[in-house]
């Protein structure tokens, strides 16, 4: 009866489904001047919200997330499972980059060794940025990206007014420069313009009411869409109910043991 409440299966095994879809990174800026609050609640948050709601649109898609500042790191290998990809993304803070700074070039050089090994899908990478402190050739990195067949777009977070940057949770105190004044984080949007360009992409800016992830999803899905594979786990049928009919059969037994007092098997307890 145990056994039975344990709920056996024989085991599960990884099967290989193919999909037809396309393969998406993103690449999101988790520098300080993300914390600027010219877009509600503020330009990471309002990121993290709109990648979210993007992971619940796709179907056969692979997903990919790249966080950078100073560096570039993987925080989520390209995958479908989408519910890890909500998982990492709940995690993203802009302390999860030890070194500060805004290297888009990075972030799509290392996009670039993030696709899987399939080159017939689609692939693309959205950089979702302020663009603030840029600091490296990232036109460049966008050239070779598209040489290799990859779209590079951009998403501009902020406003070309600016806003200062918070520090921590205190809205009333902000960072200042070495001379005390508060620094005022703008969005640089010619540049992401540029880069775009050169990626073969598009460049749009966000706002209050939308992002843009939906807009450029749209887009690609227009795209061409390859043969996707995708590990998935296929469980086996549950085999509880053979030991439910053991158990029913010992009880029957032990019933009609009872029944006949027999002085050798009478004191034998078997449940």
């Amino acid at each position: 009866m145990i056994l039975v409440v344990a709920g056996p299966q024989f085991g599960s095994k990884l099967q290989t489904a193919k999909r037809k879809g396309i393969e998406l990174i993103i690449a999101l800026d988790v520098s300080n001047s993300m914390m600027a609050q010219d877009i509600k609640p503020s330009r990471l948050e309002r990121s993290k919200q709109a990648i979210s709601q993007l992971v619940d649109k796709l179907g056969n898609d692979k997903i990919g997330l790249i966080v950078f500042a100073g560096d570039a790191y993987t925080q989520l290998p390209i995958t479908t499972d989408y519910v890890s990809a909500k998982m990492f993304l709940s995690t993203i803070n802009t302390g999860i980059v030890p070194r500060q700074g805004t290297s888009i070039g990075k972030a799509i050089e290392l996009g670039i060794r993030s696709f899987g090994p399939q080159k017939d899908a689609s692939r693309a990478i959205i950089v979702i940025t302020d663009g603030e402190n840029h600091e490296d050739d990232a036109i460049k990195a966008a050239e070779a990206a598209n040489e290799q067949g990859i779209l590079v777009y951009t998403i501009g977070m902020g406003s070309v007014q600016g806003a200062p940057i918070p520090i921590g949770d205190n809205n009333n105190s902000f960072r200042k420069d070495k001379n005390g004044d508060i620094v005022i984080t703008k969005l640089n949007e010619q540049m992401l313009q540029e880069i775009a360009a050169a990626g073969g992409g598009k460049s749009v800016r966000a706002n209050n009411t939308k992002v843009g992830l939906n807009e450029l999803l749209k887009e690609l899905n227009n795209l061409e869409k390859g043969e996707i594979e995708a590990k998935v786990y296929s469980e086996y049928d549950e085999q509880y109910q053979w030991l439910a009919l053991f158990a029913l059969v010992l009880l029957v037994i032990e019933v009609l043991i009872l029944e006949r007092k027999n002085r050798y098997l009478k004191d034998i307890k078997l449940f």
